[in-house]
């Protein structure tokens, strides 16, 4: 079937086929675009929400096969009515949709039950280990300078980045950057003489 733009009327959209204006869309005339989702909006979107159940999401699959009907133009007249594609379209991503939000919630609901768990109590032994472990990493800290020890406390114990750090204590990223790295090799090194 070809169709002329110049010579198919889109003042009068009721006497225009699916077919037609289909084929115009095809070369690029989004207002046959806009006369098909007038037509049909209403449809997919009444059944992607009684699939979906959720109206925001019925709306985006409205679009989303609109667009694809723009996009992929893979709609095919001699095959059958526009309308019976767009429902199968329509079905069958909403169907997708519903497996991928069910997929997302059973793994939601393993992973909320994983966090659940109660975490055993530390045995005496990993208490002692713990409490000694804490003991090193404050005495290490204890002698690296002023400086350094300000920033890697910052750092780990309020969690600011060395951006918020620079801009909190009013000094240059770089000297910032420096004194985390002289902290950090300065604290490795004290550890290691506790612990070793």
């Amino acid at each position: 079937m070809d169709l002329n733009p110049a010579e198919t009327s889109v003042d009068d959209p009721e006497k225009q086929t699916d077919a037609e204006l289909f084929q115009l869309m095809s070369v690029g005339q989004a207002s046959a675009l806009g006369l098909l989702y007038n037509r049909y909006g209403s449809l997919v979107y009444r059944l992607a929400l009684r699939i979906l159940t959720n109206p925001q999401e019925a709306e985006d699959l409205t679009q989303e096969i609109f667009l694809n009907l723009w996009e992929k133009r893979t709609y095919n007249p001699n095959r059958g009515s526009l309308s019976s594609f767009l429902t199968t379209l329509t079905r069958s991503r909403a169907i997708d949709k519903l497996r991928s939000r069910s997929t997302k919630l059973k793994f939601l609901q393993r992973w909320s039950q994983m966090m659940a768990t109660e975490i055993p109590p530390l045995t005496p032994f990993e208490s002692a280990s713990l409490s000694d472990r804490s003991h090193y990493v404050c005495d290490a800290l204890a002698q690296i300078p002023e400086k350094q020890r300000q920033v890697l406390e910052m750092a780990y114990y309020d969690g600011l980045s060395q951006s918020e750090i620079a801009a909190k204590l009013s000094i240059p990223l770089g000297t910032i950057k420096t004194w985390s790295r002289q902290g950090l090799l300065n604290l490795r090194k004290n550890l290691q003489n506790l612990i070793g």
